[in-house]
């Protein structure tokens, strides 16, 4: 028997509002906190302020009290912050919003409360910042009077298996007592497993370490790409290859850029630490760089494509397909998009946008406009509308050259279609 627990869950973006739509499902008692009133009125009138399809699904029904005051906070069980963890524009990490919403919730907290936090940070955090703000503010001990719990946030948005109610999860805390009601909240609402960890810097280092080798996998792929461009050799086919090999071997590909909440971020959180530790991550710091120089990559494919048909990307129009970090949602957090049409506008191209997942950033309202008349098309988004389009489509509008940085395409049609290609090592 699951016992109902009165939740609080603050920010309600792509990891809290899902979340807290599942703990109500599960028979929660829930109540939705964000300081976005914009958001929380789009929510109350049912509407979902991001594209995910689970939200879609269950925001109809859903009978979670909505709020931008943390008065709440007072009267749950378990209050769960959920606030994004960015970078600054020189790559260190902004803890503002976790800082903010510890205050918040210390300003309310009453004795046997649990307190999780799901924000992606590193090591040491829970317990150097957010614990000694919800101490000093509260008056409270912590272990004693309220508990404290770190639950890295696991969510995949736009993947048709893996939600945040069957991905595993990983749990901790500093004593026993916290970790032990932590682990029975998310085992009432999951179908995927929860595993204990020793404490909350494990738990911390967990994300940053599960992202930091999707990043680094990326970036020998990414690497191997502008290698086999010049040796001729096709990087699809040949991580294709390797993939047959059943063990010891993780198919990942290259692209014009590494976007998102996680991928592009979480790395600088352990670079940053460990180097106030007296340790330089030399490793991660050389894959973010190799990722983050891959929409510049991307425009030199663009200048090469169309050198071959005789013109300068100066003067040329070129338009870009995809605004969001991945295919069919509507997220633009990190995406390598917006490096890209920056680059290009600095070459002289007169650069056309279009994205139907992102009106808001799209500066032609659809595809035939997009594409009409522009010399180089640039896909960086594989939505699912941009992979059907037909070679002839592109001919008849006529484009002379595709750069598919998302290796998306069918290559050989595009080029029978008499339309130069250039992939991401292909």
């Amino acid at each position: 028997m699951v016992i109902s627990n009165k939740v609080v869950v603050v920010g309600l973006g792509y990891v809290g509002l899902p979340l807290a739509l599942l703990a109500e499902r599960k028979g929660h008692k829930v109540t939705g906190v964000d300081t976005d009133q914009s958001k929380i009125d789009l929510l109350k009138n049912k509407k979902t302020p991001f594209t995910d399809e689970m939200v879609t699904d269950f925001l109809p029904a859903s009978k979670i009290e909505l709020t931008t005051e943390f008065s709440c906070v007072k009267n749950s069980e378990i209050i769960i912050i959920c606030v994004p963890t960015p970078v600054y524009e020189n790559h260190l990490p902004n803890l503002e919003l976790v800082i903010n919403a510890s205050t918040k919730v210390a300003e309310q907290l009453q004795k046997g409360q649990l307190i999780i936090l799901e924000s992606t940070v590193n090591p040491e955090v829970s317990e150097s910042v957010v614990l000694p703000i919800l101490e000093e503010v509260s008056g409270l001990k912590g272990g004693t009077d309220f508990y404290l719990a770190h639950a890295p946030e696991r969510i995949n948005p736009g993947d048709p298996k893996w939600n945040v109610e069957n991905i595993n999860r990983v749990v901790g805390s500093f004593e026993s007592v916290g970790l032990e009601k932590a682990v029975a909240f998310y085992e009432s609402i999951l179908t995927g497993t929860v595993k204990r960890m020793g404490s909350l810097k494990e738990a911390e280092a967990v994300k940053v370490v599960e992202n930091s080798f999707r990043d680094i996998n990326i970036a020998f792929v990414n690497e191997l790409a502008r290698s086999f461009t010049r040796l001729g050799i096709d990087i699809v086919n040949v991580i294709d290859g390797a993939a047959t090999k059943p063990f010891a071997f993780m198919a990942h590909y290259p692209g014009c850029g590494v976007g998102g909440h996680c991928i592009p971020v979480d790395p600088y959180y352990l670079i940053e630490h460990a180097k106030k530790k007296g340790f330089d991550h030399d490793f991660l710091s050389l894959a973010r760089r190799i990722n983050n120089d891959m929409p510049h990559f991307t425009v030199e494919r663009v200048i090469e494509g169309l050198n071959d048909v005789k013109m300068a990307i100066n003067g040329s129009v070129v338009t870009v397909l995809g605004v969001s970090y991945k295919a069919n949602i509507d997220d633009c957090r990190e995406s390598p998009s917006f490096e890209i049409i920056k680059l290009l506008k600095a070459k002289g191209a007169e650069v056309r946008i279009y994205d139907p997942f992102v009106e808001r950033e799209s500066n032609v309202t659809d595809l035939e406009s997009a594409l009409k008349g522009a010399n180089a098309v640039v896909l960086a988004t594989a939505h699912k509308e941009f992979k059907t389009i037909s070679p002839e489509t592109y001919t008849k509008a006529g484009v002379k050259v595709m750069v598919d940085g998302r290796n998306a395409l069918p290559k050989n049609e595009i080029e029978k279609a008499g339309i130069i290609y250039k992939g991401i090592g292909r």
